[in-house]
């Protein structure tokens, strides 16, 4: 008999934390909204204390969404719990998630107590949120580096108050897939109220054995996998939860489990949250990578050819994948433009439908051939509302071997246009140093990528920034056929939204509030 594994997906909470990684309201209610489409079990909508922003986004997807359990997490602290609670409410499944370190290293250095106290803490915080809320996870922080037996009475004195759900997580990811799945057999084996709960997996990539771990604690025993879309999150990230899902679909014959996920909206979901996030897919990513299904080698192509068995474990579009196609061109409509969209996953307003058109056109106008990745460029670099503080009008630049590197540069900041030129050392250079000029702003330039969308000589350019200022990172894409302006659109759309989460409204008590991967 098969049994369902469910997956609780953290991209809106975890991923978020990826340096440079942070969303706005639309963009979380966006992705929450496809991972509903996807059929998740559980969205882990946010951290509701941290901030009036992570505060509102929760409350709102659990108002928006109603086929997706909503969590919030809570630290073991009863005003942590009462601002989950306050956030999820109006969920029609809530969950509130809360947590405590249980390692002797946490203990000792982070939480500043001994075991009975832990011990108490749980005791207090789980019954208090299970009056709450009959549905409550507890998580056992850094339980890969806890004592087994002091991990035991934790687990059982939090499923004697009422928590449903158990977490066991890797942290740190420190643990090799033996050792993980080691924990969850002794749990399940020593844990005289185990039955009473679903045991859950959760674990990070430092030693790039998220996806394993994840495979190795449902082999025994856990029946809930939390993860994120592309493996976004702290530090190495997260566990990918397209690669669980397809590991256990494709490898069902071993593995007697299921779950309920679409796997078709796996490439359309992973898309949006690269574009959204400003982090890129690296190419050999498995499932969702842009060589995930490309086969170049003689052998593997003549394979190929014969059948696609031969050297394919899965298809392309099991996951939501098929070949880009030449659909659109210059004398395309509105109406077809959109149902384009709407095929690639992508439901707009009548405004931002008719700018996108817009930028559609003069695409169209430079470009021969439209491809479906030209599109998604086009959705990704549009600029969202929090973005328009700083905008683009115009550039030109002088290159060259010979040429003096010169960037005259025209930007609309809160509605009036300012022009400037610069010199660098390149066009690249000069162009952010006439911007910075303009801004007034000089911020550090920690990431600087480029990367072709489509072939040919007249493809868009993709450019990601990250910029840097003290404690607070932001990353973004900007996308043209012209690499320089592209490089122009990333830095202008990184610049703001680093403006923006410098100045949004955040709790003084909780403002520098980061919780790694519980």
């Amino acid at each position: 008999m098969t049994e369902k594994i469910h997956i609780f997906d953290t991209t809106l909470r975890d991923g978020e934390q990826s340096p440079g990684a942070s969303m706005n309201l639309e963009e979380k209610i966006q992705i929450a909204e496809v991972l509903e489409e996807m059929k998740v079990d559980i969205i882990e909508a946010g951290f509701p204390i941290a901030s009036n922003g992570d505060f509102e986004c929760v409350s709102e997807i659990s108002k928006n969404i109603r086929n997706s359990t909503i969590a919030g997490l809570a630290r073991a602290k009863l005003q942590d719990i009462d601002r989950a609670w306050e956030a999820i409410k109006s969920a029609k499944s809530p969950r509130i998630h809360t947590f405590i370190a249980t390692s002797p290293v946490h203990m000792k250095y982070k939480l500043k107590k001994n075991k009975s106290e832990v011990l108490e803490a749980i005791k207090q915080t789980v019954t208090y949120a299970r009056n709450l809320c009959d549905n409550v996870e507890w998580s056992c922080e850094d339980a890969g580096r806890s004592e087994i037996d002091f991990l035991y009475q934790c687990i059982g004195l939090a499923i004697e108050c009422g928590a449903t759900t158990i977490n066991i997580p890797d942290t740190v990811g420190y643990t090799l897939p033996n050792e993980f799945g080691k924990i969850f057999r002794s749990v399940k084996n020593n844990v005289e109220n185990i039955d009473k709960a679903i045991l859950s997996t959760h674990t990070h990539n430092d030693l790039g054995l998220a996806v394993a771990n994840s495979i190795s604690a449902v082999q025994e025993g856990a029946r809930q996998v939390e993860c994120t879309i592309n493996g976004l999150g702290e530090r190495a990230g997260n566990a990918a939860l397209e690669e669980i899902v397809m590991a256990l679909k494709v490898k069902k014959d071993l593995m007697p489990f299921y779950t309920d996920i679409k796997t078709e909206h796996i490439t359309k979901a992973s898309r949006m949250v690269s574009s959204i996030t400003g982090f890129t897919v690296q190419p050999n990513k498995a499932i969702v990578g842009a060589n995930a299904f490309a086969h170049e080698a003689g052998i593997h192509q003549d394979g190929m050819l014969k059948h696609t068995g031969t050297y394919e474990i899965m298809t392309p579009e099991s996951v939501g994948l098929k070949e880009s196609s030449l659909v659109l061109g210059k004398h395309s409509g509105k109406h077809a433009f959109n149902e384009k969209l709407k095929e690639l996953g992508y439901e707009l307003g009548d405004n931002a439908l008719m700018e996108l058109f817009g930028r559609f056109k003069d695409l169209a106008d430079k470009k021969k051939e439209i491809y479906d990745e030209d599109l998604i460029a086009l959705v990704g670099d549009r600029t969202l509302s929090y973005n328009e503080h700083i905008k683009f009008v115009s550039l030109k630049v002088n290159a060259g071997s010979v040429e003096k590197h010169d960037a005259m540069m025209c930007l609309e900041i809160d509605g009036n246009k300012k022009t400037t030129e610069s010199s660098g050392n390149g066009p690249v250079d000069a162009t952010f140093n006439a911007i910075k000029e303009i801004t007034q702003t000089n911020f550090r330039l920690k990431l600087y990528q480029i990367h072709a969308i489509t072939a040919g000589t007249d493809a868009q350019g993709e450019v990601t920034v990250r910029l840097e200022d003290d404690k607070i990172t932001s990353q973004a894409k900007g996308s043209n056929p012209d690499i320089i302006v592209a490089s122009a659109k990333a830095y202008i759309n990184a610049l703001n939204r680093l403006i923006f989460k410098k100045t949004k409204s955040i709790s003084n008590e909780v403002s520098d509030l980061k919780i790694e991967g519980v």
